[in-house]
Formats: structure tokens, sequence, C-alpha cells
């Protein structure tokens, strides 16, 4: 399945023009949230590239701004593309406002870094597990709103089949506690370690582990995080600025500048030297299916 980025990349270029050529003019926040006649909030989040934006409202900052006027069409036509939606907003409110800006950088990202200490990431999980771990986080949910949350994020891990672009690099460092926990569901954890096997015989796709005796490290105060880098543009020069994502029970958080960078590269370093090697890996999963009648 070919998997489309939506307006993720698009409106995220747009804010970081926007926000340069505010602090080019020397107009604050405040000034450029009154002459759009909106909130502080609002042009914060179009800085941040978590809206679509209308052209008229690019047209009006540039204007005060004094952008010059071809660099104001550029941004008047990234505004156009910020109203493309990506293949999930098909699914309405069973994908949370605070994830669909994470989805378009998945999709767009050509390298993927994650670490979970307490669940198999998304993109690994088996349909088993993956039932387990929606019905724990919303237990009120029917079935038939279970059955559509478990078909989001299979189309999500088409992510890693795709043709075009190619599939982005995908590493994993689990925590051997992962493998540990037992889901409700007879058979589901047999299902999904074997499915995490598997994964490591895909090229582009790393499954690590990170043992209990390794002890406390730099990522024991993060919890779980990804890092996502994405492609150099077209004419070669730098693209989107790697980003680093965390969520939580009520939202999301998204880091991308240099120093908050620097301290979760530190992390996954701290992580990627404790971690077994990819054999090793595979050997404590196989040996933890077999433990398990698997």
């Amino acid at each position: 399945m070919d998997v489309e980025p939506g307006s993720t990349v698009p409106r995220r270029q747009l804010g970081r023009y926007l926000r340069q050529q505010r602090d080019n003019a020397k107009v604050t926040v405040k000034a450029a949230s009154d002459h759009l006649e909106c909130s502080t909030q609002k042009l914060w989040r179009i800085e941040k590239g978590t809206v679509p934006v209308r052209g008229a409202d690019v047209r009006e900052l540039c204007r005060l701004y004094r952008t010059p006027p071809e660099l104001a069409e550029v941004l008047v036509g990234l505004a156009r593309q910020t109203k493309e939606k990506g293949w999930w907003a098909a699914h309405g409110d069973a994908v949370p406002e605070w994830f669909d800006l994470y989805l378009g950088l998945e999709s767009a990202a050509s390298h993927i870094r994650t670490y979970e200490p307490n669940l198999v990431p998304g993109l690994l999980q088996a349909h088993a597990y993956m039932a387990c771990v929606i019905a724990a986080d919303r237990p009120h949910l029917t079935e038939e709103e279970v059955g559509r949350r478990i078909e989001i994020r299979r189309q999500r891990q088409g992510l890693l089949s795709r043709h075009f672009p190619p599939p982005p690099r995908f590493d994993a460092i689990i925590s051997e506690a992962v493998l540990l926990s037992r889901p409700e569901t007879p058979g589901a954890l047999q299902q999904q370690l074997w499915h995490l096997v598997k994964a490591n015989e895909i090229p582009h796709v790393t499954v690590r582990v990170l043992p209990l005796s390794g002890g406390p490290h730099r990522a024991s105060v993060s919890g779980a995080f990804t890092i996502l880098d994405f492609p150099s543009s077209a004419d070669g020069t730098g693209g989107e600025p790697p980003t680093v994502y965390s969520e939580s029970l009520t939202g999301s958080l998204y880091l991308d500048r240099p120093k908050e960078l620097d301290v979760y590269e530190q992390a996954w370093s701290a992580l990627r030297n404790r971690a077994l090697t990819e054999e090793d890996s595979d050997h404590m999963i196989t040996r933890i299916l077999e433990q398990r009648g698997g």
C-alpha cells in the first residue's frame, strides 16, 4: 500500500517560513495575531504547522511582514497544500486530532527510531496483541469501534511494505519487560513474539531488546519516544528537521529544537549501546516464545 503524507509537511514548512518572516520583520506574535484578527494561540498553531491555513491569511501576514511578492506567492501555494488530507482522514474521530500530525510525519519520514519500555510499537503489533492494547487503553469502546482502530493501525503498518516512496528504515528498541507481559487474550503473546521474529527478517527493519539486567540508563526517565528523520529536499538542501515525538494519555509532544534533539540523540545512543544485537534479540524472543508454548 502506498502511503500519502497528507498536509503535514507543507504545514510545517509554511509555519517555519512564516515564523522566519515575522522574526525578520521584528513583528511580535501579538501584533501579527491582532492584524489577522485571531488569537495568539491560532497564530502559534499556524507557525508550528499543526493546522491548515487559508491563502488569504497568508497574504495578510506577508503584507504585514513586507515579504517579497515572489516568496509570498510560494507561501500562498503552500497554504493550498495544507488543506490536503491523508488516508487517515476517512476514519473521522477514530483518529485523535493530536495524532493526525504524527501520522503525516510518520508517512513522510525516511528513518524512524522508537523506544518502547511498556508496549510493542504500533507498527510491529500483531492483530490479537493490537486488540488487547486498544481495549486496555479505551475500555468503553464497542467491539465495532475496536475493529475500526485495528484497521487504522493495520493501514499504518502498510508504511513498512509500501512500494513508493520507498519505506523508511525502522529501528525499534523494546524493553525485555514487553516480551514478558501477558495480554489477557490467550495466544496473543505467542502470536506477537513470532511477529517480532519475522519483522527482524525485513531488510529495513531492526528489532532489538533492552535486557532488564542492564539497570538504569539515560532513557529511564523519558518513557517511550520516537525520533523521526526526513529525506533531503529535491534540490539537495536540508528537508524537514528531525522531530522527537512523545505521547501521553491526553495528547502528544513534538520537539525539534537542536538542544532538545541532542538530548534524545544521547538517550538513543545509550539505548543502542545497552540493547542486545539483532541476533541475540532474536534468540531471546525465540526462547521466551518456546517457554510460553509457542
